[in-house]
């Protein structure tokens, strides 16, 4: 498989868990962390359900990621996630050791969606804060954003 093949393989999980989250009233985030080609957590927002503002996609996939692995250290490890990880989220990802974040869209999307949003991007959180962490951004982006349209026709409808 190729590594766009295998990124994309595992950014279409983090996009159904997402979907699998919106689908039970909560918030349009999903995050799924690899180790090689094993997932090692998924996870998507559980905000609104636990009244945890904590509880975002890539902090509940860390949490997940550490007890399997029994470590606070996810070194060799990437995050796939929905939309650029938000500055509580990168931070979760650099204290974790996570090699590499893949998002789709931008934390700019979220704001715009009406996510009270910090924006402050990871390119920049990564150069302010010496961070080692790689990103790759705008990956599967139209996909992602597609998360963020399939939300707001829920709300629109009430469904929440």
């Amino acid at each position: 498989m190729s590594l766009k093949n295998k990124n994309k393989y595992f950014m279409d999980i983090a996009i159904n868990k997402a979907i699998e989250g919106i689908k039970k009233g909560q918030s349009p985030f999903g995050a799924c962390i690899v180790k090689g080609k094993k997932v090692i957590a998924c996870a998507h927002n559980i905000v609104w359900r636990k009244s945890d503002i904590t509880a975002h996609a890539e902090i509940n996939a860390i949490r997940h990621a550490c007890k399997k692995l029994n470590t606070i250290d996810l070194s060799g490890c990437v995050i796939y996630s929905t939309c650029e990880p938000c500055t509580m989220c990168f931070s979760a990802c650099h204290w974790a050791k996570i090699s590499k974040i893949i998002f789709g869209g931008r934390i700019t999307d979220a704001k715009k969606t009406g996510f009270s949003e910090l924006v402050i991007s990871n390119k920049k959180m990564k150069l302010l804060g010496e961070s080692p962490v790689e990103l790759e951004s705008d990956f599967m982006r139209q996909e992602c954003l597609e998360v963020f349209k399939l939300w707001e026709k829920g709300k629109a409808k009430k469904i929440y």
